[in-house]
């Protein structure tokens, strides 16, 4: 007798029923076909989810995939001067960590990558927006080697590459050139960091230079905005308005944005308004440094926020391993989002909120979507939480994640 599904994940709990109300999910040609208590049917391979949480896998929206693993190869100048209090030096910063781009190639990047990617495969993310500096250092090594991976690692998790001008476009000789190169080679986003220019005309003109190619290449955008301890820094709200003139609504987003912490309350109630008029997301990533996105203030006026890893081990983050709940679980603390509508929200800043801000058209947790699940080996997101670890099983692209299947392309 021919199997009814391909998968069946059995006694999964759902964040949306009472807990110990279980439901099994069918899953064929890669989709979730049924979710039912006691689905009465048979599967080529059936799991056992124990009772065990089982979601929409994790989605990061903000990593700087080319510099994974290159703080052993720097001095510490850089990571103290981007977490000094009040980020003052923060470009001083991001100057000091370009030192490590002379030595960029290909040929080493796409190890740290893969290592990357195989710990992102281990802890269910499955979604990662991945950022590669494009600048007269960087050249398109970064680039290269994220769009290597994209490819190698496709079916276990979705590399969305975003060519990154680091370094700037109005200061940087030569990176309109560079920046057009990347989305010619197949960059799926087009990335910049306006506030970095030194002057305001500078920032508005490094806007409009994204936002050109991002209309030439039909692509989205992604641009880290005002990153420093100086509330005059205006370039998220010449994004926003950049997003609405350009008839981009939806396809834009903010990250870090910290600068906002510092914003007086009228001006930052125009900012708010401005990203729902533009539809545009923030990502924040309190865990990398002293100030961040004013979280609670962006949800209270209904404005999209999540929650990105940004760096791993390097010249800005000692830390990381690509595990979102890690992720969460830090932010909680640095947030103060302990209430458990607030821990929810922190697991929608992870998983929903940026799919939604990436455009993920195959995602979520209801019958006709492409499965993309986690099982947890708890059975609530607070416990999961808590505990931060890797899911009993990974779900991706319609397939159980089987063991060692990241790990052997981590290797090659």
């Amino acid at each position: 007798m021919a199997s009814e599904y391909d998968l069946i994940v059995r006694k999964a709990q759902l964040r949306s029923r009472p807990a110990g109300s279980l439901v099994d999910i069918g899953i064929s040609k890669g989709k979730i076909e049924a979710m039912a208590a006691g689905l009465a049917a048979s599967a080529a391979r059936e799991l056992d989810a124990g009772g065990g949480l089982v979601t929409e896998s994790f989605v990061n929206p903000h990593l700087h995939l080319c510099k994974v693993y290159t703080l052993q190869m720097m001095d510490e100048e850089a990571l103290k001067d981007y977490h000094g209090a009040d980020m003052g030096k923060a470009m001083n910063a991001i100057e000091l960590a370009a030192r490590v781009k002379a030595n960029y190639a290909e040929s080493w990047i796409i190890k740290n990558v893969r290592r990357a990617l195989c710990d992102a495969v281990r802890y269910g993310c499955t979604h990662i927006r991945a950022f590669a500096d494009v600048d007269s250092k960087a050249r398109l090594e970064g680039v290269k080697a994220l769009i290597r991976a994209r490819e190698e690692f496709k079916g276990l998790v979705d590399v969305q590459v975003v060519a990154f001008a680091q370094d700037g476009i109005v200061r940087e000789p030569g990176a309109r050139q560079l920046m057009r190169q990347a989305m010619e080679l197949g960059a799926d986003v087009a990335g910049g960091i306006p506030w970095i220019e030194y002057t305001d005309a500078d920032i508005a003109e490094h806007v409009r230079a994204i936002f050109d190619l991002a209309v030439e290449f039909d692509k989205d955008v992604s641009m880290l905005v005002d990153d420093a301890g100086d509330p005059g820094l205006r370039s998220l709200e010449v994004m926003a308005l950049e997003t609405i003139q350009r008839g981009w609504t939806g396809r834009s987003l903010a990250h870090h944005a910290r600068a906002m912490a510092l914003y007086p309350t009228p001006y930052f109630q125009k900012v708010a308004a401005l990203l729902r008029k533009a539809g545009m997301g923030v990502v924040t990533d309190p865990h990398t440094g002293p100030l961040h996105a004013r979280v609670r203030d962006l949800l209270a006026e209904g404005n999209l926020v999540m929650l990105g890893q940004d760096d791993i081990s390097d010249a800005y983050y000692p830390f990381g391993r690509n595990d979102m709940l890690e992720v969460a679980f830090l932010a909680s603390h640095m947030l103060w989002f302990t209430a458990a509508s607030d821990i929810e929200t922190l697991y929608d800043m992870i998983t929903t909120r940026p799919a939604k801000a990436m455009n993920l058209k195959e995602y979520g947790l209801k019958e006709g979507v492409t499965a993309n699940l986690v099982v947890m080996k708890q059975n609530s997101v607070v416990e999961a939480m808590r505990y931060h670890e890797e899911p009993r099983f990974v779900i991706s692209h319609g397939k159980l994640v089987e063991p060692g299947a990241a790990e052997a392309l981590a290797a090659a």
